[in-house]
């Protein structure tokens, strides 16, 4: 008999995904599907209008409206009116939204390794503080060393732990005992 509580795992709902307990699902409920994440980097290439969006991803007005309306609704962009007669409004990242620009880079990076054709990168990121082209590089915020898959383990953050979940995750089962 195991001494730990143990855990299950249930199927959800995508339109339920946003409850889970899940940082990953959290997010994905706002920004999980592609259109948004093109409406994204749209953005943080300095597109604001809706007609350049639409001219830029080819999103039928319906789509692209949803995708703008639901990154309002959430808080990531704001709309803003830049004309009154007739009224007109451009779409800004606030401040979460901006929080997303590490995404988007890792995408990018990602995206240049594994699926660039053979003339290369699309874009060349371009650090305005040395001016230096660069690769977005995901580092420990306590050493600086790059974080890499195989040097991180995740363990029960204090929602999981409320919840009962032991301290290793996912919940290893023992080891089957020989006879």
């Amino acid at each position: 008999m195991a001494s730990e509580k143990e855990v299950t795992f249930v199927a959800v709902r995508w339109s339920d995904i946003g409850e889970m307990t899940c940082s990953v699902a959290r997010t994905l409920a706002v920004v999980g599907d592609r259109w948004t994440l093109m409406v994204l980097r749209d953005c943080f290439l300095g597109t604001r209008r809706f007609d350049d969006f639409q001219a830029q991803l080819g999103a039928t007005p319906h789509v692209l409206s949803d995708r703008l309306r639901k990154l309002v609704d959430e808080g990531v962009l704001e709309r803003v009116a830049y004309q009154e007669r007739p009224v007109r409004h451009e779409y800004k990242l606030t401040e979460k939204g901006l929080d997303l620009y590490p995404v988007i880079a890792s995408l990018v990076r990602w995206g240049d390794r594994w699926e660039a054709g053979e003339e290369g990168a699309p874009l060349e990121l371009h650090h305005r503080t040395c001016g230096h082209a660069t690769t977005p590089t995901l580092v420990c915020s306590e050493c600086d060393e790059p974080i890499e898959a195989r040097a991180i383990e995740a363990r029960p953050g204090p929602a999981l732990r409320a919840l009962g979940f032991p301290e290793t995750f996912p919940p290893r089962r023992p080891a089957p005992q020989e006879d």
